[in-house]
């Protein structure tokens, strides 16, 4: 099943990831790429932390990783175009 669908990260990746030693979602980014797509973990990162909070026990509010501005801004004006 992927939860990632930006990275094409599965299930059992991130279940691979928390049998590593993952405890929390950046944890889990940094093992499998989960959230580092074009949506920053906009839509996996409550999937990934409900994971954890049933594999690891984290609780209702685990650590979540904030999503990231553009690198640079871009006017509107420069989009609509």
């Amino acid at each position: 099943m992927i939860i990632c669908r930006c990275e094409g990260v599965f299930l059992s990746e991130i279940l691979g990831a928390i049998e590593d030693g993952a405890d929390s979602v950046p944890g889990v980014k940094k093992r499998v790429r989960v959230g580092m797509g074009y949506c920053q973990g906009r839509v996996c990162q409550p999937i990934v932390r409900d994971i954890l909070g049933g594999r690891v026990g984290t609780g209702k509010n685990p650590v979540l990783q904030r999503a990231q501005p553009p690198v640079r801004p871009v006017r509107l004006g420069e989009i609509v175009r």
